[in-house]
């Protein structure tokens, strides 16, 4: 029998001491260790880019809660390298560009003035290829001009033909296009006006207001007003809120690190890229777009990823 004293009790009188026998040892060595055999670290990833909690994956697959953080970490970074190399010389044709909301630690108005530079808001900006539905390039930071410029010259390096934008009416992206494309580009902006509803009911707490109108315009270049649209971006955000629990809404799921938060958005964007069959299309987006031959599995992904 094997007797361990519980970290910081120091004595007898604060604390009983643990006694863990032979089987909970052998336990401890095999599921606990900072490596995993490939099958474990296959069935963490699965759950983690369908939507499944830490907690529930540990539950799950018995391995501990830190392990299964550090696996994803590990491998998330690994998938924003892998599709940073392989995101190159795109021939999209048209995109449409939106940003998420998100938080770290705990949300803005929680924010002290001691609490680290990281802690609060966090936007995700992202691009989608409204044909092939690729996810091209994504960018975490704040919502401002600096972010906006990043994301959008990042973009832009990626591609390898003059193409369509459409975003919404944020004032920051306007500047950016026109420093990273010029004007090889057209774009287009749609800009919803919502209505003010005077008394919201409980079925509608979480509900966006009705839109009042739609206004479309071109900012740059001659964009096909047809085709100005942000609803493939939009839908594309729920299926991130929906596959990553740290965006879930009304649950206890959030990142407590900025480094974690963006571990998850490079694992999310790279299983929606090369492993998930988009039902339309009949195949993954990083095939339709050419940038894959053959479907990925997640153990192809944590492999790239290594």
């Amino acid at each position: 029998m094997l007797r361990l004293v519980r970290a910081g009790c120091y004595s007898r009188r604060n604390c009983t001491p643990k006694n863990i026998d032979n089987s909970q040892l052998m336990y401890y060595i095999k599921y606990m260790a900072n490596v995993l055999n490939m099958d474990k670290q296959i069935m963490i990833i699965s759950a983690l880019a369908e939507g499944s909690s830490i907690r529930s994956i540990e539950r799950m697959t018995g391995v501990h809660r830190d392990t299964i953080m550090r696996l994803g970490v590990k491998v998330g970074k690994g998938c924003t390298a892998m599709m940073d190399e392989q995101m190159r010389n795109l021939s999209c044709n048209r995109l449409e560009m939106d940003e998420i909301w998100g938080f770290v630690g705990k949300k803005e108005r929680h924010v002290r003035p001691e609490d680290p530079e990281d802690v609060g808001s966090v936007w995700t900006f992202c691009a989608i290829d409204a044909e092939t539905k690729l996810v091209p390039a994504f960018k975490v930071g704040n919502r401002d001009s600096a972010t906006a410029d990043a994301f959008v010259q990042d973009v832009a390096k990626r591609m390898r033909n003059r193409l369509q934008i459409s975003t919404d009416g944020l004032n920051a992206y306007v500047e950016a296009i026109e420093r990273a494309f010029g004007g090889d580009v057209e774009y287009g902006q749609i800009i919803k006006v919502y209505g003010i509803e005077e008394s919201i009911t409980p079925q509608r707490r979480y509900s966006a207001p009705a839109i009042q109108s739609v206004e479309k315009k071109a900012i740059i270049g001659r964009p096909d007003f047809r085709l100005i649209s942000t609803s493939y971006v939009e839908r594309l955000n729920a299926t991130t809120r929906l596959h990553m629990k740290r965006l879930a809404r009304l649950t206890h799921a959030f990142s407590k690190k900025r480094e974690n938060f963006e571990a998850a958005v490079g694992l999310h964007f790279a299983y929606y890229n090369f492993v998930r069959r988009h039902n339309t299309l009949r195949c993954t987006p990083a095939m339709a777009a050419g940038v894959s031959r053959e479907f990925w599995s997640v153990g192809d992904l944590v492999e790239a990823s290594a």
